[in-house]
């Protein structure tokens, strides 16, 4: 109990009264890796500085957890993974859950997840594109996308008034910069950068299904992971989702 009420004052000084009396008991959040990203006790650091309650299951059996049974159990799943390939069962359980209003939230190199097209639906569920080949665009031949690690990126803030944004300023980052990527034009920008190593928009909402979506390309490592202000928008989207 006491845990708990510390927590609760927690999040209170960090996001303010009104997001704990609305939000009072931590996200319970499904997060789902597949081993890419080895720094595992930055990561947990991380993790243990978000509003969350969480448990976390690694592929090749996160897709178990997406069953009707097991995800009731859950507000908000986290994606921190880039899969190749999704079974046909796994793409009908997730586009279920979109249905049913599940929040996600996709982080980093989650965006990437299913470039060499085995899943042309996850585009718009995320509002957006990594290609790994050219691809068009109105008509024009685009070059692949591509990313370069340690950028340092001067971020904005594009919607001041979302609650996911709320109280977070411009701030600067030392993160990996994805580029030439595909942004659907129906999202709805949060966080952009003019660094010519990054696409224009960092993080964004879509809608899919009766579902809250949110998109960050930022999040690669311990420089990220440690920027009070990411840790500030990445918590308010987690929160806003659920």
């Amino acid at each position: 109990m006491r845990k708990l009420i510390g927590f609760c004052i927690y999040v209170c000084l960090l996001f303010g009264f009104q997001s704990c009396n609305n939000n009072a008991a931590p996200v319970r959040v499904l997060l789902i890796t597949d081993g890419r990203n080895q720094d595992k006790e930055n990561f947990d650091i991380l993790l243990n500085k978000l509003p969350i309650v969480y448990d976390h299951v690694e592929h090749p059996n996160a897709y178990a957890m997406l069953k009707a049974d097991k995800i009731k159990n859950y507000d908000v799943v986290l994606l921190y993974d880039m899969p190749a390939r999704i079974p046909e069962e796994a793409r009908q359980d997730f586009i279920m859950i979109l249905e049913k209003g599940k929040g996600l939230v996709v982080l980093h190199h989650a965006f990437g997840s299913f470039g060499n097209d085995s899943w042309p639906e996850y585009t718009k569920i995320v509002g957006g594109k990594y290609h790994r080949s050219s691809w068009m665009k109105n008509g024009v031949e685009q070059p692949p996308s591509s990313y370069r690690y340690d950028v340092t990126m001067l971020i904005r803030v594009e919607d001041l008034n979302h609650p996911i944004t709320r109280g977070v300023t411009d701030f600067e980052i030392i993160d990996e910069g994805y580029y030439d990527t595909e942004i659907l034009p129906t999202v709805h920008p949060l966080l952009s950068t003019d660094s010519k190593y990054s696409a224009p928009l960092v993080a964004w909402t879509n809608e899919y299904g009766n579902s809250r979506i949110v998109t960050f390309t930022l999040g690669h490592d311990k420089q990220a992971w440690e920027n009070p202000m990411f840790i500030k928008v990445l918590s308010q989207a987690i929160m806003w989702a659920r």
